[in-house]
Formats: structure tokens, C-alpha cells, sequence
């Protein structure tokens, strides 16, 4: 995985953890933000898994 550089045009950031949702992961957000398009971005590289 390499690291890039983003530039956005946003109006507003949440920096949160991403917490365990039954199989995958969820990043909750304030409910007046439900039916808007938002993006997330992973801000730091996975850990390589083992064979």
C-alpha cells in the first residue's frame, strides 16, 4: 500500500477510529449528515497480513 496526498474541498472533518460493525467496520457520524455524500479516508497504512 503506498501513502498519496489528497487535496478536498470539504465543509467539515470528523477524525474518528473505525470501530468493529459485525463483519466489518463503522465510523459514525452526526445524524444530520444521514443521505449526504461524504468520503473517508484511511489515514495510515494496514499492517501487512501473514501467510
Amino acid at each position: 500500500m503506498k501513502e498519496m496526498e489528497i487535496t478536498a474541498k470539504c465543509y467539515k472533518t470528523i477524525d474518528k477510529q473505525v470501530k468493529t460493525q459485525g463483519n466489518s467496520g463503522a465510523v459514525y457520524v452526526p445524524k444530520s449528515w444521514s443521505g449526504k455524500e461524504v468520503r473517508v479516508l484511511l489515514l495510515e497504512p494496514l499492517e501487512e497480513e501473514k501467510e
